[in-house]
């Protein structure tokens, strides 16, 4: 695995949605997340992480990279996440004690950097590994804002009909209609602006990498196509803009680096598309010594 990067990193994403749900509320009927004093449509950074592991982890199975090459997946869908610690602790012939890291602080660090080297997401946006196995706790180089639209949502409550019941008693009810309703919730468009932090003092503790930044850049641009669903509609991604700092520390706050980024309407009446309702420009002028931009989408 290639050295841990060097240089600080911020990024603006821009995403948007047509006719679909980006990220459900379970605690509210999984209508779509919204900042109910505003309007803003929310979607989580637990959400696009999600997005993120899934894509590194179809990259790790299309090239058939093997299992020591550092794309495993810690927090991968239906994984027990003490059976992931019990795969450190056999790979260095430790036994675990329950909820204990070894005495030994080589031995506890050793653990630790083991789930670095072999877990993607754990030596990119960190993790909590004090389980009854316990791993230790890693800070993440690599951290995300939620995402918030630009403007306003309007979501909307859809019935549905599917031509066929669930059991025979229903299908006795309906003398063999055999007809179920539904409803789903959607958002006839939005566009979502989220921005992300990456340290290079935290990146040398995990060990994340150039290659793993690359691999990053290249999940935020494609991940959403190959995360369709029915309820999801149209999801893509907009836009991608880089700072990159001279320095491991950096040379510029990272909020005047985001308020450089601007997103503008355009046109008249709700916006139900990306191409001639926003316009996306970038303050280069007067830019801190050190820091350069690049738009990757």
């Amino acid at each position: 695995m290639s050295k841990p990067i060097e240089n600080r990193y911020e990024f603006v994403y821009l995403f948007d949605v047509e006719n679909g749900n980006p990220n459900g509320d379970p605690d509210a009927g999984n209508l779509p997340r919204t900042d109910y004093e505003t309007g803003h449509g929310l979607v989580t950074d637990v959400c696009l992480k999600r997005k993120i592991r899934n894509f590194v982890d179809l990259v790790r199975v299309e090239e058939q990279r093997p299992a020591t090459d550092g794309l495993n997946i810690y927090v991968a869908e239906k994984a027990i996440l003490n059976q992931q610690h019990g795969l450190a602790y056999t790979a260095l012939g430790e036994k675990p004690e329950k909820k204990k890291l070894p005495k030994d602080e080589a031995k506890a660090r050793g653990l630790t950097d083991w789930m670095c080297r072999n877990f993607f997401d754990v030596r990119t946006f960190g993790a909590v590994m004090t389980t009854d196995v316990n791993c230790g706790q890693v800070r993440g180089p690599v951290q995300l804002n939620f995402g918030r639209s630009i403007d306003p949502i309007s979501s909307q409550e859809i019935s549905i009909t599917r031509m066929a019941v669930t059991t025979e008693a229903e299908s006795e009810k309906q003398d063999g209609g055999n007809r179920t309703m539904g409803r789903k919730h959607i958002v006839p468009y939005a566009l979502y602006r989220t921005e992300g932090y990456i340290s290079a003092p935290l990146a040398r503790k995990t060990g994340f990498s150039e290659e793993d930044l690359q691999l990053l850049w290249r999940a935020l641009q494609e991940m959403f196509e190959h995360d369709r669903s029915a309820s999801r509609g149209k999801m893509a991604a907009r836009g991608l803009i880089v700072f990159k700092h001279d320095t491991a520390l950096g040379n510029a706050p990272a909020h005047r680096l985001f308020d450089r980024v601007r997103v503008e309407r355009q046109g008249d009446g709700p916006p139900r598309g990306f191409a001639g309702h926003y316009r996306v420009s970038v303050d280069e002028a007067g830019l801190a010594e050190g820091v350069t931009v690049t738009r990757l989408l």
